[in-house]
This record gives C-alpha cells, structure tokens and sequence, in this order.
C-alpha cells in the first residue's frame, strides 16, 4: 500500500493506527496518537499536561474523561485487564474540515478477559457492539485523536420485535381486523 497523500486517507490511517495500538496493548503508541496541550497551544508553564481538559474520552457505560491523565489512565487501564481484543470497523465514515476531522463508525468488538482458571489461555471471548465518534486534530506530526465517544448499541432482543409487529398491544397489524 502507498502512503497516503489526501487528507481523508490520512485520517483513515491515524484511525486504523489508533485501533490496531488498541489490539496490540501498545500504551506508548496510544498515549502518541492523543493530543498534547503543547500541540494545542496550551502552555504547559501554567497547566499541568496531564491534567489539562483538552481532549476527552467516553468509553461504553463510563463518564465523560478529560484531560490527558484521565484518558490515558483509562485506556492503561483497560488494557491491563484486556487479555485479547479486536475491532473489526464497518461504516467508517471520515469527515475533513480544515485542521479538523471526524471519524464516525461501529466497532464490533471481540474481547477476552484473564483465564478463569489455570491452564486456561484466555476467559471466554464476548463480543459487542458499539458506535463510536473519533475527532482528529491536525498537527505538525500528523492527525491526533482530540476526542473518542464510544457508545453500546442496544441489541433487540425476540420480545421487542414481537412488540414492534404487534403494536405492543399483542395484535399482528397483518392478521386482518379483530373478529
């Protein structure tokens, strides 16, 4: 594969850097991949790196994360309790606006825990869904995650679709009228 030249692909790039980092449990690569507040022209003279809101993380089910100290104890994190993880990224749409760049997309995620006993390689895998939104920021080193939000899909369970079909009232609408 060539580099990539426009920005759309570059984006796409530092996206699938971002997931692939994730998969391997390579920290350094994630904590590279966020924005720093020197990159934003925050002068870290007067705000503490770590704690400086200038990026925000919301992983399924959690607050919202700010700051490079939050966020990236987060993912730390999640990767030492994360034996084996997966993405496999459909409906990745990017979005470029001057320095600025929005990646929306599913995560359907593939995840084991620790084995739940010894011998064992890995706990049972579970897999989930989830949409996420990613915004890029473009800096002299390339496109830096600014902003991750990741939210569940809720899947239907039979009992909902029975309800969708029927109205919620019990009567499939396609059964004809009530005798």
């Amino acid at each position: 594969m060539s580099a990539p030249h426009t920005d759309v692909e570059q984006v796409e790039a530092a996206n699938t850097a971002f997931y692939e980092a994730l998969e391997r449990g390579d920290f350094e690569e994630v904590s590279g991949l966020w924005l720093t507040p020197a990159e934003l022209g925050v002068d870290e003279t007067y705000h503490d790196p770590a704690d400086t809101g200038v990026i925000s993380c919301v992983h399924p089910g959690w607050p919202v994360l700010t700051g490079r100290g939050e966020v990236l104890r987060s993912y730390a994190l999640i990767m030492a309790n994360t034996d084996y993880i997966q993405f496999f990224l459909t409906d990745v749409h990017v979005s470029v606006t001057g320095d600025t760049a929005l990646v929306t997309c599913t995560e359907n995620i593939l995840s084991g825990g620790p084995a739940p006993q010894e011998g064992a390689e890995l706990g049972p895998l579970v897999g989930q869904l989830v949409v996420a939104t990613n915004v890029f920021r473009r800096t002299p080193s390339g496109w830096k995650l600014w902003s991750h939000h990741a939210s569940p899909v809720l899947a239907e369970t039979a009992e909902d679709e029975d309800e969708d079909d029927t109205g919620g009232n019990g009567v499939d609408p396609d059964d004809g009228p009530l005798a």
